[in-house]
């Protein structure tokens, strides 16, 4: 008992630390929050403008077109958000220069992945639930009929998998501290290509549609899309919330074990530098 009450103190301690950086560094979260926003209604506007340049008025449902839009960039948000707060975690050491303290501190390294990613996963979903916010008041979208609580649940269960593919890319930090944070974009662009967030996947060429097969962002988008645009019911969200579990199944252990191989070698090689 006294074992688990020390290391989800020791979790916490990694997710109070984030939130500390949060504070300190709260004029760029602003300046980011109003890049997201401007970023989200620039896509948005995408679907109004597609009746003008058709030139064919009501020719086109603009209000489903804008909320389909909506869902694919607020919910590549929140998961681009969980992949670069997980791919930083070597980065932030580095920033505060203690990561030869952090790394080499007998503290399992599943109890440093536990508390920095819970804090990235709740940070990105309330970072994301504010730009929805802001965003329908803007559009003026109804989401009274929407199972909002469905969607929530599918962002949720396909974080986990998310969280897997992001320490698999912290690894690039890591092992290249001079530019191994730029490498990391490589993993989150193939993604963005192959999920489906601003268009459906049958409009893919046949390779990329096999991509997108284990991309666990095309599972929650279908479903959180179902759930806003259909009021899908719990039970019809299910295909799509079981394929992100099983992923994660498979890629949270493997990221930690790639984590863990890496850490060795970097410690071998004597990679732990402060400064890239």
């Amino acid at each position: 008992m006294s074992t688990a009450i020390h290391n989800i103190r020791a979790s916490y301690a990694f997710a109070e630390r984030n939130w500390n950086l949060v504070k300190r560094y709260w004029a760029w979260e602003i300046v980011w929050l109003f890049y997201s926003i401007a970023n989200s209604l620039s896509v948005a506007f995408i679907g109004l403008g597609m009746e003008v340049l058709s030139g064919n008025t009501g020719a086109i449902d603009t209000s489903f077109l804008v909320l389909y839009l909506l869902i694919g960039t607020l919910v590549w948000r929140y998961f681009s958000s969980i992949f670069y707060w997980v791919t930083e975690v070597i980065a932030i050491e580095r920033w505060e220069g203690t990561i030869e303290y952090t790394l080499m501190a007998p503290v399992p390294r599943i109890i440093h992945m536990v508390g920095h990613t819970a804090f990235a996963m709740v940070y990105s979903l309330l970072f994301t639930g504010v730009i929805l916010l802001l965003t329908a008041l803007i559009f003026d979208l109804n989401l009274s009929q929407a199972n909002l609580l469905g969607g929530v649940l599918v962002l949720v269960a396909g974080s986990f998998s998310f969280v897997g593919i992001g320490v698999m890319g912290a690894v690039l930090p890591l092992l290249f501290p001079e530019r191994g944070a730029q490498m990391t974009h490589i993993i989150i662009a193939t993604l963005l290509l192959v999920s489906g967030v601003y268009y459906p996947i049958e409009v893919l060429p046949q390779a990329f549609q096999t991509m997108s097969v284990i991309s666990p962002a095309t599972y929650v988008l279908e479903g959180v899309r179902a759930a806003l645009l259909e009021n899908a019911s719990l039970s019809a969200l299910w295909p799509d919330i079981w394929p992100t579990l099983l992923l994660a199944l498979v890629m949270v252990p493997a990221g930690l074990w790639i984590f863990e191989q890496a850490e060795r070698y970097a410690k071998r090689k004597g990679r732990l530098a402060r400064n890239g």
